[in-house]
């Protein structure tokens, strides 16, 4: 059973599911995050979905490099979580399936490349806080024990 955090599922609501790849990126004690400023500014893990007929790892690559700017070498898969949410940037309700890699960012290669997204280092303890879904700071606590 996969665990679900976020907003209840709406009955009689359709949903799309959309697979999804993050990573939680250390050096030291901090983690590399993407602040995205629209439609609700917050901090997240870098990543997102997973294009139809792409395999996750390359996916998780794209990703964090379109919201980063980084390379990064992963290193294993953490877990996964499930979210129910509007994206209004695709105008679906989506049932997100979060697949959460652990990675090392190697090397920062120019800014992000995706509008609206800010490359940012937070302390390790201010991320468990700061990340804007409850299923990213889950992740990040779990690895953390």
């Amino acid at each position: 059973m996969i665990r679900r955090y976020g907003e209840p599922v709406k009955a009689g609501q359709r949903y799309t599911r959309r697979p999804g790849v993050y990573a939680i990126l250390l050096d030291g004690d901090h983690l590399l995050a993407t602040h995205q400023a629209a439609p609700v500014p917050e901090f997240q893990l870098p990543g997102g979905g997973i294009d139809k007929g792409e395999q996750p790892i390359p996916a998780l690559h794209r990703e964090v490099y379109e919201e980063t700017g980084w390379k990064i070498a992963v290193t294993r898969r953490l877990g996964a979580f499930r979210r129910f949410a509007f994206m209004p940037e695709y105008a679906i309700w989506a049932e997100k399936l979060c697949t959460v890699y652990l990675a090392q960012p190697v090397m920062r290669l120019g800014p992000p490349s995706e509008p609206g997204h800010t490359a940012v280092w937070l302390p390790v303890e201010e991320a468990l806080t700061r990340l804007g879904n409850a299923g990213d700071r889950a992740m990040l606590a779990r690895f953390l024990r």
